[in-house]
């Protein structure tokens, strides 16, 4: 626990040390934000209606691509998904919307129980509430829940 605690210390060290990757780190941060605002309604109003109403998840749409294809897909949705899980944990002491950008990256990632995950988070009433919302603005039906 003590050499982790140190590394971490090593690291927040090295950040703030370096005034070019802090500027790196903003930007990052306030195009995540910007994009965020733009992207997650925009995802949000197409999830198809019926995505949840199943206890199984829905077959993905290169899922009868020959397999160079799915797998290409797959291991790029899941280096991305990576990507946004350390950018997240990142912004979590850094400026930034890093429980937003957290969520995204393990939305992309793929792992056993991930489907029950979704369907769990999305129907806490706050979130319900906000992409029913979301949904509603651009004339879409509510989604629909087993």
């Amino acid at each position: 626990m003590q050499s982790l605690l140190r590394v971490f210390e090593d690291l927040f060290d090295s950040i703030w040390g370096n005034e070019t990757l802090l500027v790196m780190l903003g930007l990052g941060s306030l195009v995540f934000f910007v994009a965020s605002l733009f992207l997650i309604p925009f995802l949000v109003v197409r999830i198809p209606v019926d995505y949840f109403a199943e206890s199984k998840r829905h077959t993905t749409p290169w899922a009868e691509q020959h397999f160079v294809v799915r797998w290409t897909v797959l291991v790029v949705k899941n280096i991305f998904g990576l990507i946004f899980v350390l950018l997240g944990l990142a912004m979590l002491v850094l400026p930034g919307q890093g429980l937003l950008t957290l969520l995204i990256g393990v939305l992309l990632l793929n792992f056993p129980g991930k489907y029950t995950f979704e369907r769990w988070l999305i129907q806490r009433p706050s979130i319900y509430r906000a992409v029913a919302w979301l949904r509603k603005r651009a004339d879409q039906p509510p989604l629909h829940f087993d």
